[in-house]
């Protein structure tokens, strides 16, 4: 009976003995415990000694022994962990977090490694902010760093997308200095071998650097947002994606639904270059080339289908847009806070090739004039 009730009144201790020590900073917990009870405590290690913070607060535990000590003269045994329990892991960091802290690229052999949504990029080059026929959008980002095999492609597009009306390049996204996961955005964008071209025509002057941070791209879609607007979407635009498509290094060119159903009305025979142009979400102000792999270590895609993907697959796409355009009923009940994409991804090193330890710990490239860079080989051997 005694015991029970010793116990049910812990609780009260804590609160009366946390006032007394206020009052009173001499005052002991186990000596106001043991009066209580009618017999001494046992002399207390203080929590310097014992290994506990000096907070000044009985814990729960530090109660439980004392009634016990105090009731029966024998303190409780220690907590120890189950047999054969696995110690506590330290969570490893994003490896987002690590790549984009790196600001130039590693100085090592151009390669693309992984694969475009797990991967990194070696030797990468930079697109300066301008060109005679490019300039890049959202500098601040330093996104604007690729494989020298995709610069060199950017450059003969926006020089050849000339001979179809268009006036030069915008460039979105790229790669970070040294490729993987970014911070926000993308989930593909990690090898080098992806960049966003935009569907507003590069204006005929160098944007300043606040313009290049601040202008928004045009939307080419109608009000439906299941057709493109006819006075946005031009024949120019048409030229440039069916250019960048008819690229051989070239394996996909990513746009809206609604773009591709454009595209798909373009008269004519040849009409090969359409089986590489695909529909996704977003990509109505922009559209989005990718490279194939440039080397061993990349890992390919699976092909295309050899049709012109007009058919059946871009109806159930307009399908899905026209759906997630109509309003939803609210859902019942609390619902869990929205996250976005790329807090989703998760993605620790143990999950890129063991080269992007490599790549990610590897020297910075030295400043350079022109084109030349010089690079050492990336070894294959793991990295710590």
């Amino acid at each position: 009976m005694r015991r029970t009730r010793d116990l049910c009144l812990i609780a009260s201790f804590s609160v009366v003995a946390s006032a007394a020590a206020v009052a009173e900073p001499s005052f002991n917990f186990g000596t106001f415990l043991g009066n209580y009870l009618g017999g001494p405590v046992p002399v207390e290690t203080t929590p310097a000694e014992a290994g506990a913070p000096a907070s000044g607060e009985p814990t729960i535990e530090r109660i439980a022994s004392e009634v016990k000590t105090a009731a029966t003269g024998v303190p409780l045994p220690e907590r120890k962990p189950a047999p054969g329990a696995a110690p506590a892991k330290k969570p490893q960091p994003l490896a987002k977090e690590l790549f984009g802290k790196a600001k130039v690229a590693a100085d090592l052999a151009p390669r693309a490694l992984g694969s475009y949504a797990k991967g990194c990029l070696a030797g990468g080059t930079q697109l300066t902010d301008a060109g005679p026929d490019w300039q890049t959008m959202r500098p601040s980002r330093n996104r604007a760093w690729g494989h020298p095999k995709l610069i060199k492609l950017l450059k003969q597009l926006g020089t050849e997308s000339r001979k179809d009306g268009w006036t030069g390049l915008l460039v979105g996204d790229i790669s970070q200095p040294r490729g993987g996961p970014m911070l926000t955005g993308h989930a593909s964008h990690q090898m080098g071998l992806d960049a966003d071209i935009w569907l507003t025509p590069m204006p005929d002057r160098i944007l300043t650097q606040r313009e290049r941070e601040d202008i928004s791209a045009t939307s080419m879609l109608d009000k439906t947002k299941l057709s493109v607007d006819p006075k946005l979407f031009t024949d120019s635009h048409v030229g440039i994606i069916k250019r960048a498509a008819s690229y051989p290094q070239v394996e996909r060119v990513f746009v809206h639904p609604a773009i591709k159903k454009a595209l798909c009305k373009t008269p004519g025979k040849d009409r090969a270059w359409l089986s590489k142009v695909r529909p996704i979400w977003g990509h109505h102000y922009h559209f989005h080339i990718r490279m194939g792999c440039t080397n061993s270590g990349c890992e390919t895609q699976a092909a295309v289908p050899a049709d012109d993907g007009c058919g059946k697959e871009l109806d159930n796409w307009l399908k899905q847009i026209e759906a997630s355009l109509k309003p939803k009923p609210k859902p019942e009940g609390p619902q869990k806070p929205w996250v976005p994409p790329s807090e989703r991804r998760r993605i620790t090193m143990d999950e890129l090739p063991a080269e992007c330890r490599i790549v990610l710990n590897g020297p910075p490239v030295k400043p350079i004039t022109g084109e030349a860079q010089t690079a050492s080989p990336v070894s294959t051997g793991s990295a710590r």
